[in-house]
């Protein structure tokens, strides 16, 4: 498992209510729909850097999750994140051989936020889908239509955390 450290925070806190939030088509997507396959010019899908400042001051340790496998990739989702001020500590990222599944089932966030993933297969392709059952029981799982944001999601922690997908 592998990160890079996107904002100087203090340690990882365990026991501090843990979010991670997938990068591509969760909380960043393209700006033209010709854009759709450049990830470097990605940027903050509607007002989800406000969203993620208010769970963020409400308490709660963020951590993002990106798709990209190629160094020049990661480091370019990691320069997106700091160029808009996303709050948050590290950016996770799969290494060879590594499944998303393995860096969730590691981390065990308390609340897994990512999209449907409907532009490339739909559930096969989340995070979640995969996750062994005993630990999947014990991650809160939010999935938000592709490309469309977080907006609509809580700001309180409470409420987030007994969030339903419709």
């Amino acid at each position: 498992m592998s990160r890079l450290e996107i904002n100087n925070v203090d340690t990882f806190i365990d026991g501090k209510l843990t979010i991670m939030i997938f990068t591509e088509g969760t909380v960043l997507g393209p700006k033209r729909l010709i854009d759709h396959f450049n990830h470097t010019k990605y940027v903050p899908i509607k007002n989800c850097i406000a969203k993620i400042n208010s769970w963020s001051s409400n308490g709660a340790q963020i951590i993002y999750l990106t798709s990209r496998r190629k160094e020049s990739s990661i480091q370019s989702v990691k320069r997106i994140l700091v160029k808009y001020g996303f709050p948050g500590q590290y950016l996770y990222y799969r290494s060879r051989g590594e499944k998303y599944k393995d860096i969730v089932e590691n981390i065990m966030p308390d609340i897994l936020i990512e999209d449907d993933c409907k532009s490339i297969g739909g559930r096969w392709q989340m995070s979640i889908t995969n996750i062994d059952r005993a630990i999947r029981n014990k991650i809160i799982s939010i999935i938000v239509k592709e490309f469309k944001g977080i907006d609509l999601l809580p700001d309180n922690l409470t409420e987030l955390m007994n969030y339903k997908n419709n």
